[in-house]
């Protein structure tokens, strides 16, 4: 699609071929049975709890039937009498039923909002430890926007739905069946004549479905578009601005917003077209009630009580009806957002320890690559027949252009990813023949672009080793030349860091997480170096710091730097996934080939 071209259909599709936008439109027929299958182990763990609030709204809802008996009564046996005594004692004791029912519902709301919360905790729970568990390659197919709409509108429409709406649906079904009963126990001929409506309203009820639950579902396909777009124009504001994208880039969420709005519109009339319906049909019964017990009245084979007590009845029956009616739309969409839910929960996780999976012991540092064939696509292997041996203790730097599997190699090692032929060996061990914590407890990563987290910098320093204390803290960012820095700032080690380390500089933040490696202390260190411009001296500061942080230990570089480059010990030159050159800087450029040119270049590109 040309960009020209670039339309909210365009945009919409492009998102619908990732793993979870095509779920999102999905429609299923098994979705009611799917999500009530699914839930069903979450409300078990509150079964308990779960039992109280019904045993609860039976008792609420024999108290409220009671109200239009004892009218009836009142008015056949007192009120035609003139029994004063009658009337009162019928007075207190609606006043008891009130005040029971009043109880019951109270604690009946508290006890079903308990449960509510603790499974909304636990179905939170489950999801971040999923998401934690999860493969790189999910996170490389999906958009994190996307994730965070399950995280949070899908969880709040639950929310909504646990506390209050699934409490009234409950509370509506049990009142209609009582009322049911009620009203065949009172007159069986003029119930019968009352229930003819029904029909109609189930006819309603089920055409009505039909739209609302693909209505719903395109709503909260719609969210997460817009949640997509918004994280992902926050995260790149700098380019944006330094782009001039601005005014494109309100265009085009203004049309994926517009279509939000739209399908909320759209999701909005259908939910509200089901009551004036309901409203209709009740109608028609109360006006076949009153016209029938009429002429039995007449006739003197009914009393007025009884029909006065049968029509409250009647309009009692259809208010369970109106509430669920208001309420199925709720729940229509929060099956959908349950459903939505279950679906990264069902994700599978790709990288998993194999049964019996040893834990690795200490290790020396010895790597090797064997004929490893490797693609993100297996029809389109990034590397191929792949074979690099590193000693312990020794420096790689990898050089190439850009697409030739430098980082792979690196996701490779830390088994980020699985390959698909060979084998990767650390110290003899192939790394999926151990478990994931007891490889990568013992192996090291900075990234190109240092990532550091919401908290003080100390957190920060010992992110990956929680026990260490504050010295071991300090002496870890002395050893990398970052100590003078930090103890430069206002509140020291305890500076907190805003959102990705954006209120320090790129050099102090490279630090920073030179330091925290150099603390966890890996046999192993991969490190993807940055390419972002520094000034001089913090240049020089980094370059000491690398010096530091590389000693004794077997390094894995995606090198930028030439200084980097010049220090290794082997230097492989990558080409379409395999190694073309192969030694060191002097030999390499003594050669005159791929790399020498990269050199000349400068490595702007690798």
């Amino acid at each position: 699609m040309k960009q020209s071209s670039y339309t909210i259909h365009g945009r919409r599709n492009r998102w619908r071929e990732n793993s979870l936008e095509g779920a999102d439109e999905n429609v299923s027929k098994k979705f009611d049975w799917y999500v009530i299958k699914k839930f069903g182990p979450y409300v078990g763990r509150y079964k308990g709890w779960t039992l109280v609030s019904v045993a609860l709204m039976l008792l609420y809802t024999v108290l409220n039937l009671a109200n239009p008996f004892l009218i009836g009564v009142a008015i056949d046996q007192f009120i035609g009498h003139n029994d004063l005594r009658g009337l009162a004692i019928t007075g207190i004791v609606l006043i008891i039923v009130n005040v029971l029912m009043w109880q019951a519902q109270y604690w009946q709301v508290w006890s079903m909002s308990w449960a509510g919360q603790q499974i909304l905790y636990n179905l939170s729970s489950d999801m971040f430890t999923h998401l934690q568990s999860l493969s790189l390659s999910f996170y490389d197919r999906t958009q994190i926007g996307r994730v965070m709409s399950r995280l949070q509108s899908d969880i709040d429409v639950l929310e909504s739905m646990l506390s209050s709406g699934l409490l009234s649906m409950l509370g509506s079904l049990v009142s209609l069946v009582g009322i049911i009963i009620a009203m065949l126990a009172m007159n069986v001929t003029l119930a019968l004549l009352s229930f003819t409506v029904l029909p109609i309203m189930f006819v309603i009820a089920a055409f009505w479905q039909r739209f609302a639950q693909r209505s719903f579902r395109r709503t909260r396909a719609a969210i997460s578009v817009v949640n997509a777009t918004l994280q992902e124009n926050i995260t790149g504001m700098r380019v944006i601005q330094s782009l001039a994208r601005e005014e494109r880039n309100r265009d085009e969420f203004d049309e994926l917003n517009a279509y939000n709005r739209d399908t909320n519109l759209e999701a909005s009339r259908i939910a509200a077209l089901i009551l004036p319906l309901v409203e209709v049909v009740a109608a028609m019964a109360i006006a076949i009630t009153v016209l029938y017990g009429g002429v039995l009245v007449s006739q003197g084979s009914l009393k007025v009580g009884v029909l006065v007590a049968f029509t409250l009845y009647i309009n009692r029956f259809f208010d369970p009806i109106r509430e669920i009616s208001q309420q199925y739309s709720q729940l229509q969409r929060a099956g959908v957002a349950a459903e939505r839910i279950f679906q990264i929960l069902e994700t599978p996780v790709e990288i998993k320890d194999k049964p019996g999976a040893e834990e690795l012991p200490q290790i020396h540092g010895e790597v090797e690559f064997r004929d490893v064939t490797f693609g993100y696509n297996r029809d389109l292997p990034v590397l191929r027949d792949f074979n690099l041996h590193m000693k312990a203790g020794q420096t790689v730097a990898i050089v190439g252009p850009t697409g030739a599997g430098k980082s792979t190699i690196a996701g490779l090692l830390a088994r980020f990813y699985d390959i698909q032929q060979g084998a990767v060996l650390v110290d003899g061990h192939d790394v999926r023949d151990v478990t994931q914590h007891s490889l990568r407890s013992q192996i090291g990563v900075v990234l190109q672009e240092p990532f550091l987290f919401t908290g003080t910098i100390r957190d920060n320093i010992r992110y990956g080793r929680l026990e260490a204390a504050d010295e071991e803290v300090a002496e870890a960012a002395r050893a990398v030349g970052v100590h003078d820095l930090i103890t430069q700032l206002p509140e020291g080690y305890d500076t907190l860091i805003r959102e990705r380390g954006r209120n320090l500089s790129v050099g102090q933040r490279q630090l920073i997480s030179f330091a925290r490696a150099l603390l966890a202390d890996p046999r192993i260190l991969i490190l993807d170096e940055a390419t972002a411009n520094i000034d001089t001296f913090t240049e020089l500061l980094v370059q000491q710091a690398l010096k530091r942080l590389l000693h004794g230990r077997t390094a894995l570089v995606i090198a930028h730097r030439l200084s980097t480059i010049k220090g290794a010990d082997n230097i492989v030159v990558l080409q379409g996934g395999r190694i073309v050159e192969q030694g060191t800087h002097a030999e390499l450029l003594q050669r005159n080939g791929i790399y020498a040119s990269l050199y000349a270049m400068g490595f702007r590109h690798t």
